[in-house]
């Protein structure tokens, strides 16, 4: 079934001006009528990024839930370090975990297909074939966790709020793309994009918007840059029950949510209560999960995987311990340079400092051989570039070295690849030796004291930090593999304030920083300029390497600009070729699978969407095997 219906809209421009020739003839008759050119607009439940939508006008949930899910209990998962804000679209603050679950957006995805959005706030939305205006007809039973009603003017109020107050690097990408926007009545409202920008996703851009309260937040002097342990008037479906600062949270469902029998929240939503426990590092988060202290988990560590999940309540069948598959890109896991300091900015640098990182020993010696490496900055996914270039990538890049923007060596070279080491021996010597090289042609040579400097003196200096103590183990075999080699290596561990202060805009205060780089996926992009673009070189936190490259500008530019998931592909690869020539990352390792441990009281649909495990959202309750767990004092 298609899933959108066409009307026909007739633009009447009252009278039309024609040059002829070189002379200039007005038509200017009273009354004379011209039919002006006819647009074809679509009136719809949703919009996808290519192609129809999946699920019809009249679907009555989501493929993946079950409807019949029963409503209550609680569930509860913990937290790393503190929290001082329940704001968590402000710079300042630490944010508390889960601190946008108050708000909605006039449009929701789903978890089965990341380029789908479908009327949550609204009935319909209605767009031209070029997607260059949408009008969304908003439902009139919306309200506020308060009661209040949701009207148009909280649409516009939250749309201009974020664009003058939004974190700079939000602003600094929409900058521009908006023309309009205007309240038509109070359930439409219409958003009009600027000429000349891609227009494909901005329809969904627009419905994506974060929806406030108007009316709570003026009242109230709010400031959307301002941290708070108050959170802003949503229309969500659980609102704030209670906290602890710094220890803990708890959230519960509002029973008189306004979207309880909306289509896209049957078989969600299912939990009374979710509470979220805060602990200083996860050793502590661990033994209490194992004293029944909260109830969900998911691992992240390979050591805990394999080894520590033995405890009596697995054996007693108490806890349940899982792998679930997980469809998602890969995590993006890196050491990423701050390309703003000066002994970063040649290729065969960064080249040999990625040479030093032993993965394979890391994998075999510390992680069990449970993680697999990241070659891609899209792993996992059909946007990872592989071999030689496709004829499709080839266009892509030829008019890039027509320019002089990238070398002709992209055109034929196989795309680039982590280095393999060994794994046997933490310090690889063929690697070190040809580090080593590359060192020693960039300029930097080592001293009597075996550490390289460069002609003016300095000190090749890669100094790291992060909040994870249990990164240690393995940043620590990598910093003595740089020191082997030469270079002024450290890694800290810092609590978790510092670490935000120091790698966020505007201070960027740190050499080389493990973190994540952003992927993102066909829903849109738009994190992508936020991550990539020159104009967010230095005021985004996912630009924190302050990358900046003209190639990869115009390449953003085919991304907003493609109209198939084959174009989209082609060109996300172009992008993950020229990146992985540049060397601006040291690739370091994902899980494939989801490691899940929870009490025996939970479940959850038989097939799982591929995008996400969904236990606060798709996950339910079984009262009976809760009463069982604690009558038998498994739960505190």
């Amino acid at each position: 079934m298609r899933s959108t219906v066409r009307a026909k809209v007739v633009d009447r421009r009252g009278a039309m001006l024609r040059g002829i020739g070189a002379g200039f003839l007005v038509l200017m008759l009273a009354g004379y009528a011209v039919a002006a050119r006819a647009e074809t607009v679509i009136k719809s439940h949703g919009i996808s990024t290519f192609g129809d939508l999946a699920l019809p006008a009249d679907f009555t949930h989501l493929p993946y839930v079950n409807p019949d899910a029963p409503k209550g209990g609680e569930i509860s998962q913990w937290s790393p370090g503190s929290f001082d804000s329940f704001n968590p679209y402000a710079i300042a603050g630490n944010a508390a975990a889960l601190s946008s679950i108050f708000y909605e957006s006039i449009l929701a995805g789903t978890l089965d297909d990341v380029g789908a959005a479908y009327c949550l706030l609204c009935e319909t939305m209605e767009y031209p074939e070029d997607r260059s205006w949408v009008i969304f007809n908003l439902r009139k039973d919306v309200t506020f966790s308060d009661g209040s009603p949701f009207t148009a003017e909280d649409v516009l109020f939250s749309h201009e709020l974020f664009r003058d107050k939004g974190i700079p690097e939000y602003r600094s990408v929409v900058e521009g793309k908006y023309q309009s926007v205007e309240v038509l009545d109070p359930y439409r409202i219409k958003f009009t994009f600027t000429p000349g920008t891609p227009f494909r996703d901005m329809p969904l851009n627009a419905g994506g918007t974060t929806i406030f309260s108007k009316a709570h937040y003026e009242a109230n002097n709010r400031d959307l840059e301002k941290s708070s342990l108050e959170p802003f008037l949503g229309t969500g479906a659980y609102v704030l029950e209670s906290f602890k600062p710094g220890q803990q949270i708890i959230y519960k469902r509002n029973e008189d949510y306004w979207g309880e029998k909306h289509p896209l929240n049957i078989g969600q939503n299912n939990f009374d209560r979710i509470r979220i426990e805060y602990f200083g590092d996860d050793n502590a988060a661990m033994e209490a999960f194992k004293a029944g202290v909260y109830t969900f988990r998911n691992e992240s560590l390979p050591k805990r995987w394999a080894s520590d999940y033995d405890f009596p309540a697995v054996t007693a069948g108490d806890v349940v311990t899982a792998e679930l598959p997980s469809g998602n890109i890969a995590g993006g896991q890196s050491i990423i340079f701050n390309l703003r300091r000066e002994q970063f900015q040649d290729p065969r640098v960064r080249e040999a400092l990625g040479l030093a990182f032993n993965f394979e020993w890391s994998n075999k010696a510390l992680f069990y051989g449970l993680f697999t490496r990241i070659n891609s900055i899209w792993e996992n996914s059909e946007m990872a570039a592989t071999g030689v270039p496709t004829p499709e990538e080839v266009a892509l890049l030829q008019p890039l070295v027509d320019e002089g923007l990238v070398p002709a060596s992209i055109l034929t070279d196989e795309a680039v690849m982590a280095p393999v080491s060994s794994e046997d021996n933490a310090l690889d010597r063929r690697n070190l030796r040809k580090a080593s090289a590359l060192l020693d042609e960039a300029g930097w040579t080592a001293g009597d004291d075996g550490i390289r400097r460069n002609a003016k003196g300095e000190t090749l200096r890669m100094a790291m930090f992060h909040s994870r103590a249990d990164l240690l183990p393995v940043m620590g075999a990598y910093v003595e593999n740089l020191r082997a080699l030469g270079v002024d290596a450290s890694f800290d561990i810092l609590d978790d304030p510092q670490v935000q202060e120091r790698a966020s805009p505007p201070n960027f205060d740190f050499d080389a920083l493990p973190t994540t780089v952003v992927n993102g996926g066909p829903e849109g992009l738009a994190g992508l300029e936020q991550a990539w673009s020159s104009v967010a070189k230095d005021n985004s936190s996912r630009n924190r390497m302050g990358y900046a490259d003209p190639a990869i500008d115009k390449l953003l530019a085919l991304v907003d600009a493609a109209s198939s998931r084959e174009e989209l592909d082609n060109v996300i690869r172009a992008m993950d070729r020229i990146l992985r020539s540049q060397m601006i990352i040291v690739p370091r390792y994902y899980k494939k699978d989801n490691w899940v441990a929870y009490y025996n009281m939970y479940e959850h649909p038989k097939t799982l969407p591929p995008y996400a495990v969904g236990e606060l959202s798709i996950w339910w309750y079984n009262a009976e095997k809760g009463d069982a767990l604690k009558a038998k004092g498994a739960l505190k």
